[in-house]
């Protein structure tokens, strides 16, 4: 039997891309990750399947990461991934194509943002509408964007931290770079390369970070086995690495979004900084998981910060949002003939 069109939200990230279907919420979960044959550029597995080949493939074939820093780097790859995921959740018996909602960070460019919307188009979209990953954080995390009351919303993925301040349904001051959670796992990569002279890979470096480090000092003492490949000797070797020894590799990284959240609370009106220190800051995005986070954000801007409910879930959820606001639409369509 025929259907007709569902209209669909896409959180289109660096590590993962996560898809609503309106009427239904989210349907969809996978890593952002495409296989290919290196020879004939053949895809052979997307998203989970190919996240397992990581660091592990044979040499005809290679796991790459599609999008880099939240926005599209292999174009191709990218269309690729939409089509599978969007006939996956779309079928292919749809009577209308579906509206599509995709967040893309703040600080895109207008060629960055043209080209999501054509990778959509292609990939089956009747009508594609751009949303700040910021503002999607905050309808995901059940923020009331409307009144003139300042709320302040740090979505932190894989590719980019963005932080922004909204009132009246706009975003009044905002910063996006592009230091995320993959910038931690390559710090740690580093910093165990660096002083102790073994080889990891990223899958190892990301259990590191989530089950060890912290980002807080003193946050939780916890310590674990690392393996990896002696860089001297050629052969696989053990070290112990502790939390304490994490939160020091992870100090560049944290130490940038930290900048990026003063620069945004600086930019900030008065009355609407006043609001926010009543409020507190919300953290979204999966790098706000990192253990310690909150504390250590609250300790650099001054003001209480707390995470979302589901921040992982929350830009996908608020691209929802826009799909069901009329009047969200209206401004995301009218910003995109912009």
């Amino acid at each position: 039997m025929l259907s007709l069109s569902n209209d669909i939200g896409i959180d289109l990230g660096t590590a993962s891309i996560k898809v609503f279907v309106r009427g239904k919420g989210i349907v969809l979960r996978e890593p952002s990750v495409v296989a290919i044959q290196t020879d004939s550029a053949k895809v052979v597995a997307v998203g989970e399947a190919a996240r397992q080949m990581l660091g592990r493939t044979p040499g005809g074939i290679i796991a790459v990461r599609p999008m880099r820093d939240g926005v599209i780097d292999n174009f191709d790859l990218t269309l690729y991934m939409l089509k599978h995921y969007m006939s996956r959740v779309a079928g292919r018996g749809m009577l209308v194509r579906p509206r599509v909602v995709i967040c893309v960070p703040s600080g895109v460019t207008s060629v960055e943002r043209r080209a999501v919307v054509e990778a959509a188009t292609q990939a089956g979209a009747r009508h594609t509408y751009l949303i700040e990953e910021p503002l999607a954080a905050a309808l995901g995390a059940g923020i009331d964007i409307w009144p003139p009351s300042g709320s302040m919303v740090i979505d932190i993925g894989g590719g980019t931290t963005d932080a922004a301040v909204l009132s009246l349904g706009g975003v009044v001051a905002s910063a996006s770079i592009r230091v995320g959670g993959d910038r931690c796992d390559e710090a740690l990569i580093r910093h165990v390369r660096r002083d102790h002279n073994l080889l990891i890979g990223e899958r190892t470096a990301e259990e590191l970070k989530i089950g060890v480090a912290t980002a807080y000092p003193g946050g939780r003492d916890l310590r674990t086995e690392v393996r990896g490949r002696d860089l001297v000797a050629g052969l696989p070797r053990t070290v112990v690495m502790t939390s304490e020894e994490c939160r020091l590799a992870l100090e560049d990284p944290l130490q940038a979004i930290a900048v990026a959240v003063r620069g945004v609370m600086e930019a900030t009106p008065p009355e609407l900084a006043a609001d926010i220190v009543d409020k507190g800051v919300v953290l979204t995005g999966g790098g706000s998981l990192l253990h310690g986070l909150d504390r250590f954000i609250s300790d650099m801007s001054g003001v209480p910060v707390m995470v979302a409910e589901d921040p992982i879930s929350c830009v996908a959820l608020g691209t929802g949002k826009a799909l069901e606001s009329g009047e969200v639409l209206r401004i995301l369509a009218g910003n995109l003939r912009g």
